[in-house]
């Protein structure tokens, strides 16, 4: 029912989105495992399972072939040793890959190196676990906000720490700012607002197409004229649970095919050169662009009402949530 769904959707789309000549490809990541959600939630086992059933059986019949990242410190202590395995049995059930996000989500710029990886260390071994009964190996690794080190020193002592552990780093091409509109999204979950939901899932899908009018053009140029596999960026939430489909639909209608990440990463253009040291988390091309000596082109933001409701608190954001 969902794949007929998803198609159907995929087709209307077709007729006004252009597709590339050329076959695109993408990988699908999820970030923040087992879910993003309130601190009463990462302590209930019984909602946090739920929470966690509810996505992938969305995602299942998708096929996006995705890898998942995992905060293993998000889940309360008393509940962790009993709770985490379960709900990671649950991704790789579905089919998904895990990659290890650190224990904490920590920030680089608030951190030694040696906490960083200290941290990193933490956050991998329910993971590992689950994944070597399995007989698979815990080797994706992605930087938690897309910090990779503010200094060279830093960057350079992370990098060195990571790929001693045996790490291949998960890039990401496209960034979109889905948190924010997740971040909305569950303030209107939490008054109970079903169309400011609904308003905030569609204006989501017309800004994800927004970030790809950017992104496709934009990442062809890094390779003289073809646009490489991507890699994409989204969390695990409530606003995906919801919406996700509607972006596999887009995506299908702009004439992607959604590969695993090691096939992604296969492409040429993840082996560019990258001298991005600074304190802020941006995609790949952005870093690739700006070590060939060229500016940047940003992508878009989030409509301004979305970062008004954003800033607002849950018991007015309906108040917050009006166009300027």
């Amino acid at each position: 029912m969902l794949r007929a769904l998803i198609c159907g959707l995929a087709a209307s789309l077709i007729l006004s989105l252009p597709v590339a000549a050329q076959e695109r490809r993408v990988a699908v990541t999820f970030d923040d495992l087992p879910f993003q959600a309130d601190e009463d939630a990462m302590c209930d086992p019984a909602y946090l399972l739920r929470l966690t059933q509810d996505f992938v059986d969305m995602i299942r019949p998708l096929d996006t072939r995705s890898v998942a990242f995992v905060n293993e410190g998000k889940i309360c202590d008393a509940t962790r040793a009993s709770t985490l395995p379960q709900a990671l049995n649950l991704w790789l059930d579905a089919g998904l890959d895990l990659g290890n996000h650190t224990a904490n989500h920590i920030n680089i710029h608030r951190n030694t190196a040696e906490a960083y990886l200290a941290n990193v260390d933490a956050g991998a071994p329910t993971t590992r676990a689950v994944l070597e009964a399995r007989g698979q190996r815990l080797h994706w690794f992605r930087h938690p906000y897309l910090f990779t080190g503010e200094t060279p020193e830093k960057h350079d002592a992370i990098a060195a720490g990571l790929a001693q552990r045996g790490y291949t780093i998960a890039p990401v091409t496209i960034d979109n700012n889905d948190w924010m509109f997740a971040d909305v999204y569950r303030k209107a979950e939490a008054v109970k607002d079903a169309a400011l939901m609904h308003r905030i899932g569609e204006a989501y899908v017309a800004h994800m197409a927004a970030v790809l009018d950017v992104f496709e053009p934009y990442s062809a140029e890094i390779t003289g004229g073809r646009e490489p596999a991507q890699v994409l960026l989204l969390h695990a939430n409530s606003l995906n649970q919801a919406w996700y489909p509607q972006i596999h639909a887009l995506y299908l209608a702009r004439g992607y095919r959604f590969v695993s990440l090691e096939e992604a990463l296969a492409d040429p253009v993840y082996g560019h050169a990258d001298t991005y040291v600074r304190a802020n988390g941006i995609s790949w091309l952005h870093r690739w662009t700006q070590t060939e000596g060229r500016p940047i082109r940003w992508e878009p933001q989030p409509p301004v009402w979305i970062k008004t409701a954003y800033e607002g608190a849950a018991e007015d954001v309906q108040r917050n949530a009006v166009e300027p």
